[in-house]
Protein backbone atom coordinates (compact mmCIF):
# COMPACT_ATOMS: atom_id res chain seq x y z
CA UNK A 1 0.00 0.00 0.00
CA UNK A 2 1.45 3.56 -1.06
CA UNK A 3 1.27 6.16 1.48
CA UNK A 4 1.50 9.85 1.30
CA UNK A 5 4.41 11.41 -0.12
CA UNK A 6 6.91 11.87 2.64
CA UNK A 7 7.34 15.73 1.73
CA UNK A 8 3.86 16.18 2.74
CA UNK A 9 3.70 14.92 6.10
CA UNK A 10 5.10 14.96 9.35
CA UNK A 11 6.98 11.75 9.39
CA UNK A 12 7.98 11.01 13.26
CA UNK A 13 11.51 8.95 14.02
CA UNK A 14 10.35 6.70 17.56
CA UNK A 15 11.59 5.72 19.99
CA UNK A 16 10.64 8.38 21.52
CA UNK A 17 12.23 9.76 24.76
CA UNK A 18 9.28 11.51 26.53
CA UNK A 19 10.04 15.25 28.07
CA UNK A 20 7.65 16.40 30.86
CA UNK A 21 9.69 19.66 31.85
CA UNK A 22 8.56 21.33 35.29
CA UNK A 23 5.20 19.47 35.12
CA UNK A 24 3.71 19.09 38.24
CA UNK A 25 -0.11 18.56 37.00
CA UNK A 26 -0.62 15.21 34.81
CA UNK A 27 -3.36 17.65 32.99
CA UNK A 28 -0.38 19.62 31.67
CA UNK A 29 1.47 16.23 30.91
CA UNK A 30 -1.77 14.93 28.55
CA UNK A 31 0.51 14.30 25.73
CA UNK A 32 2.83 12.33 27.23
CA UNK A 33 0.79 10.32 28.86
CA UNK A 34 -1.62 9.68 25.90
CA UNK A 35 1.59 8.70 23.91
CA UNK A 36 2.34 6.26 26.77
CA UNK A 37 -1.37 4.84 26.59
CA UNK A 38 -1.78 4.35 22.79
CA UNK A 39 1.59 4.30 21.40
CA UNK A 40 3.79 2.83 24.57
CA UNK A 41 5.67 0.55 22.01
CA UNK A 42 6.94 3.38 20.56
CA UNK A 43 7.93 5.28 24.09
CA UNK A 44 11.55 3.94 25.65
CA UNK A 45 12.19 6.64 28.38
CA UNK A 46 11.36 9.73 30.12
CA UNK A 47 13.05 12.88 30.58
CA UNK A 48 12.44 15.85 33.48
CA UNK A 49 13.42 18.56 35.14
CA UNK A 50 14.08 18.10 38.79
CA UNK A 51 11.05 19.81 40.16
CA UNK A 52 8.87 17.92 37.84
CA UNK A 53 6.86 15.13 39.87
CA UNK A 54 4.71 13.77 36.76
CA UNK A 55 5.62 10.32 35.46
CA UNK A 56 4.48 8.40 33.11
CA UNK A 57 5.76 5.15 34.43
CA UNK A 58 8.82 4.72 31.78
CA UNK A 59 12.29 4.29 33.23
CA UNK A 60 14.21 7.96 33.68
CA UNK A 61 17.03 8.24 31.17
CA UNK A 62 19.26 11.20 29.85
CA UNK A 63 19.40 11.87 26.18
CA UNK A 64 22.69 10.64 25.78
CA UNK A 65 21.37 7.12 27.73
CA UNK A 66 18.09 7.08 25.66
CA UNK A 67 20.13 7.63 22.60
CA UNK A 68 22.47 4.46 23.71
CA UNK A 69 19.27 2.49 24.11
CA UNK A 70 18.13 3.30 20.42
CA UNK A 71 15.95 6.46 21.02
CA UNK A 72 15.98 8.37 17.82
CA UNK A 73 13.21 11.43 18.72
CA UNK A 74 12.52 13.38 22.06
CA UNK A 75 9.24 14.81 22.20
CA UNK A 76 8.13 17.48 24.60
CA UNK A 77 4.76 15.95 26.07
CA UNK A 78 3.87 18.96 28.00
CA UNK A 79 0.74 20.98 27.12
CA UNK A 80 1.21 23.98 29.09
CA UNK A 81 -0.61 27.20 29.06
CA UNK A 82 0.08 29.02 26.39
CA UNK A 83 2.19 26.27 24.92
CA UNK A 84 5.00 28.13 25.43
CA UNK A 85 9.14 26.85 25.88
CA UNK A 86 10.09 27.95 28.89
CA UNK A 87 13.50 29.45 29.02
CA UNK A 88 14.35 26.65 31.73
CA UNK A 89 13.69 23.97 29.45
CA UNK A 90 16.75 25.53 27.25
CA UNK A 91 19.30 23.27 28.59
CA UNK A 92 17.64 20.00 28.45
CA UNK A 93 16.37 20.68 24.91
CA UNK A 94 19.74 21.68 23.74
CA UNK A 95 21.11 18.61 25.86
CA UNK A 96 18.64 16.59 23.55
CA UNK A 97 20.01 18.15 20.29
CA UNK A 98 23.97 17.21 21.31
CA UNK A 99 22.76 14.07 22.27
CA UNK A 100 21.33 13.65 18.43
CA UNK A 101 17.93 12.87 18.81
CA UNK A 102 15.04 14.92 16.77
CA UNK A 103 13.27 17.25 19.02
CA UNK A 104 8.93 16.85 18.26
CA UNK A 105 6.36 19.69 19.92
CA UNK A 106 2.91 20.38 19.13
CA UNK A 107 3.29 24.07 20.66
CA UNK A 108 2.28 27.04 19.63
CA UNK A 109 5.99 28.32 20.03
CA UNK A 110 7.54 27.09 16.90
CA UNK A 111 10.91 25.22 18.31
CA UNK A 112 12.95 26.74 14.73
CA UNK A 113 12.02 30.50 16.48
CA UNK A 114 14.13 29.33 19.49
CA UNK A 115 17.60 30.86 18.43
CA UNK A 116 20.13 29.09 20.50
CA UNK A 117 17.93 25.87 19.74
CA UNK A 118 17.42 25.95 16.05
CA UNK A 119 21.47 26.76 15.86
CA UNK A 120 22.41 23.72 17.49
CA UNK A 121 20.09 21.79 15.53
CA UNK A 122 21.85 22.99 12.17
CA UNK A 123 25.08 21.96 13.67
CA UNK A 124 23.81 18.51 15.34
CA UNK A 125 22.38 17.55 11.93
CA UNK A 126 18.90 17.03 13.79
CA UNK A 127 15.08 18.07 12.97
CA UNK A 128 13.09 20.66 14.41
CA UNK A 129 9.48 18.82 14.08
CA UNK A 130 6.45 21.27 14.85
CA UNK A 131 3.67 19.03 13.94
CA UNK A 132 0.81 21.92 14.03
CA UNK A 133 3.05 23.78 11.33
CA UNK A 134 1.58 22.42 8.05
CA UNK A 135 4.34 20.35 5.67
CA UNK A 136 5.26 22.49 2.22
CA UNK A 137 3.71 20.56 -1.20
CA UNK A 138 0.64 20.16 0.11
CA UNK A 139 -1.68 20.41 -2.96
CA UNK A 140 -5.78 21.53 -3.90
CA UNK A 141 -8.08 18.63 -3.57
CA UNK A 142 -8.46 16.70 -6.58
CA UNK A 143 -11.95 15.43 -5.45
CA UNK A 144 -11.25 12.03 -7.62
CA UNK A 145 -11.99 8.68 -6.04
CA UNK A 146 -9.41 6.69 -4.95
CA UNK A 147 -9.10 3.07 -4.15
CA UNK A 148 -9.53 1.28 -0.71
CA UNK A 149 -11.91 1.89 2.33
CA UNK A 150 -12.49 4.31 4.37
CA UNK A 151 -13.93 5.39 8.19
CA UNK A 152 -14.31 8.95 9.60
CA UNK A 153 -15.24 9.66 13.33
CA UNK A 154 -17.51 12.77 13.38
CA UNK A 155 -18.65 14.39 16.37
CA UNK A 156 -21.77 15.96 18.07
CA UNK A 157 -19.19 19.12 19.10
CA UNK A 158 -15.48 18.89 19.61
CA UNK A 159 -13.31 17.32 22.45
CA UNK A 160 -15.03 14.05 23.31
CA UNK A 161 -13.46 11.29 22.01
CA UNK A 162 -13.19 11.33 18.30
CA UNK A 163 -9.14 10.59 18.12
CA UNK A 164 -9.94 7.65 20.73
CA UNK A 165 -12.91 6.24 18.84
CA UNK A 166 -10.83 5.86 16.13
CA UNK A 167 -8.17 4.45 17.58
CA UNK A 168 -9.91 1.72 18.86
CA UNK A 169 -11.75 0.67 16.10
CA UNK A 170 -8.28 0.68 14.09
CA UNK A 171 -6.67 -1.64 16.58
CA UNK A 172 -9.92 -3.56 17.24
CA UNK A 173 -10.52 -4.35 13.54
CA UNK A 174 -6.53 -5.24 13.74
CA UNK A 175 -7.17 -7.37 16.26
CA UNK A 176 -9.25 -9.32 14.10
CA UNK A 177 -7.14 -9.71 11.40
CA UNK A 178 -7.74 -6.34 9.09
CA UNK A 179 -6.03 -4.44 7.07
CA UNK A 180 -6.96 -1.39 8.79
CA UNK A 181 -4.99 2.05 9.88
CA UNK A 182 -5.18 5.02 12.07
CA UNK A 183 -4.69 8.24 10.03
CA UNK A 184 -3.97 11.00 12.24
CA UNK A 185 -5.33 14.34 11.85
CA UNK A 186 -4.05 16.73 14.90
CA UNK A 187 -1.04 17.04 16.67
CA UNK A 188 -1.35 14.26 19.56
CA UNK A 189 -2.31 11.63 16.88
CA UNK A 190 0.51 12.52 15.11
CA UNK A 191 2.83 11.56 17.23
CA UNK A 192 0.84 8.38 18.23
CA UNK A 193 0.47 7.49 14.78
CA UNK A 194 4.20 8.31 13.88
CA UNK A 195 2.63 10.62 10.60
CA UNK A 196 0.07 13.13 9.63
CA UNK A 197 -1.32 16.04 8.70
CA UNK A 198 -2.61 18.68 11.38
CA UNK A 199 -5.77 19.71 9.23
CA UNK A 200 -6.54 22.29 11.83
CA UNK A 201 -3.42 24.56 11.03
CA UNK A 202 -3.69 24.34 7.08
CA UNK A 203 -4.42 27.09 4.71
CA UNK A 204 -7.93 26.51 3.80
CA UNK A 205 -7.51 26.38 0.29
CA UNK A 206 -5.51 23.19 1.13
CA UNK A 207 -7.27 21.37 3.59
CA UNK A 208 -8.93 19.26 1.39
CA UNK A 209 -6.23 18.58 -0.59
CA UNK A 210 -4.36 17.72 2.99
CA UNK A 211 -7.30 15.21 3.82
CA UNK A 212 -7.09 13.73 0.59
CA UNK A 213 -3.32 12.97 1.12
CA UNK A 214 -4.11 11.38 4.62
CA UNK A 215 -5.87 8.59 3.01
CA UNK A 216 -4.36 7.81 0.15
CA UNK A 217 -5.03 4.51 -3.07
CA UNK A 218 -5.23 1.38 -1.49
CA UNK A 219 -6.10 -1.79 -1.81
CA UNK A 220 -9.53 -2.93 -1.73
CA UNK A 221 -10.15 -4.65 1.59
CA UNK A 222 -7.80 -1.67 3.10
CA UNK A 223 -9.80 0.30 5.77
CA UNK A 224 -8.32 3.49 6.84
CA UNK A 225 -9.73 4.51 10.05
CA UNK A 226 -9.53 8.91 9.98
CA UNK A 227 -9.23 10.69 12.89
CA UNK A 228 -12.02 13.20 12.76
CA UNK A 229 -11.52 17.06 14.08
CA UNK A 230 -14.23 19.58 15.41
CA UNK A 231 -18.31 19.19 14.70
CA UNK A 232 -20.24 20.47 11.67
CA UNK A 233 -22.11 22.10 14.54
CA UNK A 234 -19.58 24.13 15.79
CA UNK A 235 -19.93 27.96 14.83
CA UNK A 236 -15.79 28.18 14.87
CA UNK A 237 -15.06 24.81 13.88
CA UNK A 238 -16.93 23.48 11.17
CA UNK A 239 -14.77 24.33 8.10
CA UNK A 240 -11.88 22.30 9.25
CA UNK A 241 -14.40 19.26 9.63
CA UNK A 242 -16.32 20.05 6.17
CA UNK A 243 -12.96 19.55 4.64
CA UNK A 244 -12.30 16.65 6.46
CA UNK A 245 -15.13 14.98 5.60
CA UNK A 246 -14.91 16.03 1.49
CA UNK A 247 -11.37 15.05 1.61
CA UNK A 248 -12.12 11.63 3.10
CA UNK A 249 -14.47 10.85 0.98
CA UNK A 250 -15.77 8.48 4.07
CA UNK A 251 -17.67 4.98 3.26
CA UNK A 252 -18.44 5.16 6.54
CA UNK A 253 -18.86 7.60 9.60
CA UNK A 254 -18.51 6.73 13.23
CA UNK A 255 -20.72 9.53 15.28
CA UNK A 256 -19.07 10.51 18.81
CA UNK A 257 -20.65 11.97 21.25
CA UNK A 258 -20.79 12.62 25.28
CA UNK A 259 -24.12 12.36 26.77
CA UNK A 260 -24.68 14.65 29.08
CA UNK A 261 -23.12 17.43 27.13
CA UNK A 262 -26.06 20.53 26.24
CA UNK A 263 -23.47 23.06 25.22
CA UNK A 264 -21.25 23.34 22.46
CA UNK A 265 -17.77 23.98 23.84
CA UNK A 266 -16.36 26.76 23.72
CA UNK A 267 -19.75 28.41 22.85
CA UNK A 268 -22.74 29.68 25.23
CA UNK A 269 -26.12 29.58 23.44
CA UNK A 270 -25.10 26.85 20.97
CA UNK A 271 -27.19 23.58 21.95
CA UNK A 272 -25.26 20.40 21.47
CA UNK A 273 -27.09 18.84 17.79
CA UNK A 274 -28.91 15.64 18.60
CA UNK A 275 -26.83 12.78 17.08
CA UNK A 276 -29.79 12.10 14.54
CA UNK A 277 -28.98 15.82 13.61
CA UNK A 278 -24.98 15.23 13.18
CA UNK A 279 -26.14 11.77 10.72
CA UNK A 280 -28.34 13.57 8.43
CA UNK A 281 -25.84 16.44 7.58
CA UNK A 282 -22.91 14.47 7.60
CA UNK A 283 -24.68 12.48 4.98
CA UNK A 284 -26.63 15.07 3.12
CA UNK A 285 -22.65 17.32 2.81
CA UNK A 286 -20.09 14.12 2.26
CA UNK A 287 -22.04 13.26 -0.85
CA UNK A 288 -20.71 15.50 -2.45
CA UNK A 289 -17.51 13.74 -2.89
CA UNK A 290 -19.21 9.72 -2.02
CA UNK A 291 -22.74 9.40 -2.99
CA UNK A 292 -22.34 6.24 -1.15
CA UNK A 293 -21.32 7.32 3.03
CA UNK A 294 -23.64 5.83 5.78
CA UNK A 295 -23.44 5.88 9.06
CA UNK A 296 -21.58 3.16 10.96
CA UNK A 297 -22.60 3.20 14.66
CA UNK A 298 -22.00 5.59 17.42
CA UNK A 299 -19.92 6.06 20.14
CA UNK A 300 -20.02 7.45 23.86
CA UNK A 301 -18.06 8.88 26.01
CA UNK A 302 -19.42 7.64 29.06
CA UNK A 303 -16.47 8.52 31.46
CA UNK A 304 -18.26 10.70 33.50
CA UNK A 305 -21.10 7.33 34.22
CA UNK A 306 -20.91 4.39 36.31
CA UNK A 307 -20.73 1.00 34.52
CA UNK A 308 -24.75 0.50 34.87
CA UNK A 309 -25.75 4.15 33.82
CA UNK A 310 -23.05 3.64 30.37
CA UNK A 311 -24.71 0.50 29.58
CA UNK A 312 -28.18 1.59 30.07
CA UNK A 313 -27.37 4.53 27.71
CA UNK A 314 -25.57 2.66 25.60
CA UNK A 315 -28.45 0.76 24.76
CA UNK A 316 -31.06 3.45 24.86
CA UNK A 317 -29.02 4.94 21.98
CA UNK A 318 -28.68 1.97 20.01
CA UNK A 319 -32.35 0.75 19.95
CA UNK A 320 -33.42 4.82 19.48
CA UNK A 321 -31.14 4.53 16.24
CA UNK A 322 -31.38 0.89 15.23
CA UNK A 323 -27.61 1.53 15.38
CA UNK A 324 -24.64 -0.26 17.26
CA UNK A 325 -23.37 2.17 19.64
CA UNK A 326 -20.57 1.41 22.15
CA UNK A 327 -17.68 3.36 24.33
CA UNK A 328 -14.82 2.34 23.25
CA UNK A 329 -12.83 2.67 26.30
CA UNK A 330 -15.28 0.36 28.19
CA UNK A 331 -14.91 -2.42 25.34
CA UNK A 332 -17.20 -5.17 25.90
CA UNK A 333 -19.91 -7.08 23.53
CA UNK A 334 -21.98 -3.27 22.28
CA UNK A 335 -17.95 -2.27 21.24
CA UNK A 336 -17.68 -5.88 19.11
CA UNK A 337 -21.13 -4.95 17.58
CA UNK A 338 -19.31 -1.88 16.33
CA UNK A 339 -16.71 -3.27 14.89
CA UNK A 340 -18.75 -5.59 13.03
CA UNK A 341 -20.43 -3.03 11.71
CA UNK A 342 -17.29 -0.91 10.61
CA UNK A 343 -15.88 -4.22 9.15
CA UNK A 344 -18.98 -4.50 6.96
Amino acid sequence: MSGPPASAVHVLEAPYLLFLGDAVEPGFAKTALGLRDWAGDKCLAEYALPDATVTTGLPRMSPAAAVAGGARSMVIGVANQGGVVPESWLPALLDAVAAGLDIIAGLHTRLAEIAPLREAAARAGVRLIDVRVPPAGLPIASGLKRTGRRLLTVGTDCALGKKYAALAIARGLQARGMDARFRASGQTGIMIAGEGIAIDAVVADFATGAAELLSPNAPPQHLDVIEGQGSLFHPAYAAVSLALLHGSQPDLFVVCHQPGRSQILGTPGYAVPSIEAVIAQTIALGQLTNPAIRCAGISLNTAGMGADEAAEEIARTSKRLGLPAADPIRGGEPFQRLLDACAA
